[in-house]
């Protein structure tokens, strides 16, 4: 078990598990980009930005000096959203201790480089030191309150990912051991782009049975790029996978499905973007996914409809006909 922990980033995610962490008497530290905002966290013990309404522990240090952000660190989580990953931490790089192990819970793919979160953090950060994930169906405001939640921290070392898991496991947040990284990374970046068709579904009015098939066609969707790209097909069952996808695309507090109804229910991706306080990572995945299945040849009927609605292309109604009418096929 870690004893003293530096999470870079100051969103709903870096500072739930900052009150994971406090929690289990570990020395945490909470870095951010923005020093006046830090001040303002540190003032008023509260995220009033992405986390608002939570009490942040007494015994959490919030720090904006990128000098200071690892003393003493014996773990790194990296919590910064994905597109803006790589510049953080070539900012930070210099000041980040040879050798110490880092965890993501960033959920996404890199625009342009298709990178996964633990790809980019290698390219920027070396590959002389460990890397593990955390990811699983974790609503920030859920685990802020207490409610029980559950986890998976996937790694290529063991060793790692049990001191991961012991350093985070709480009482009512319990967190399992894997090895699949690619599936769990794929499987966090992927389930945005299918909560945004779940917003969408909610925002029309289709109903839960065209809810119930958007997630079993869309898992299927996951499944097969994530197999094509070395993951186990097994990992998308699991709680990184069905497990998230779930419960982003029922949520109503989930960024992304909350993007979608808003399209929904008439207003155009740029008005939805605008309404939504945090980053919807979900919108620039799905341009990166459907790349990626293309340099894979894997067919994604519903994450291309999403790209198509996002951009105009198409109205929602149309884009629900044009899956419904698609060639008769075998389930499996």
């Amino acid at each position: 078990m870690f004893k003293t922990v530096t999470i870079i980033g100051d969103g709903g995610m870096g500072s739930v598990c900052a009150m994971l962490l406090c929690e289990n008497g570990v020395r945490t530290t909470l870095w951010g980009h923005e020093a006046a905002y830090i001040a303002e966290m540190a003032h008023k013990r509260e995220n009033v930005r992405f986390l608002p309404g939570y009490k942040l522990p007494d015994s959490l240090r919030l720090e904006a000096d990128d000098s200071r952000a690892f003393d003493g660190a014996e773990l790194v989580v990296s919590a910064v959203p994905c597109q803006f990953l790589r510049k953080t931490w070539q900012r930070l790089a210099a000041y980040l201790p040879a050798g110490i192990p880092m965890v993501s819970v960033t959920k996404g793919i890199e625009i342009g480089t298709l990178r996964r979160p633990t790809e980019i953090l290698r390219e920027v950060l070396g590959t002389q030191r460990p890397y593990a994930v955390l990811s699983g169906p974790t609503i920030a405001d859920e685990v802020a309150q207490g409610l029980p939640a559950t986890a998976t921290v996937a790694s290529e070392n063991s060793e790692l990912a049990r001191a991961v898991q012991q350093t985070f496991n709480t009482a009512m947040f319990r967190v399992y051991t894997h090895d699949d990284c690619v599936g769990v990374e794929l499987a966090g970046a992927m389930k945005n782009v299918i909560a945004i068709a779940a917003g969408a579904v909610d925002g029309i009015g289709a109903g839960d049975n065209a809810k119930a098939a958007l997630l079993c066609r869309g898992l299927a969707e996951i499944q097969r790029l994530g197999a094509a790209m070395g993951a186990r097909e097994k990992t998308f069952t699991g709680l990184s996978g069905l497990g998230d996808l779930v419960t982003t695309c029922i949520s109503p507090m989930g960024r992304n499905r909350s993007f979608g109804e808003r399209i929904g229910r008439g207003m155009s991706a740029e008005e939805a973007l605008a309404a939504t306080p945090s980053v919807v990572e979900g919108v620039p995945t799905c341009t990166a996914v459907l790349e990626l299945a293309r340099q894979h040849h894997v067919e994604m009927p519903i994450t291309e409809a999403v790209y198509d609605v996002i951009h105009g292309r198409k109205a929602i109604r149309g884009a629900i006909a044009d899956l419904m009418g698609r060639e008769l096929k075998e389930e499996f």
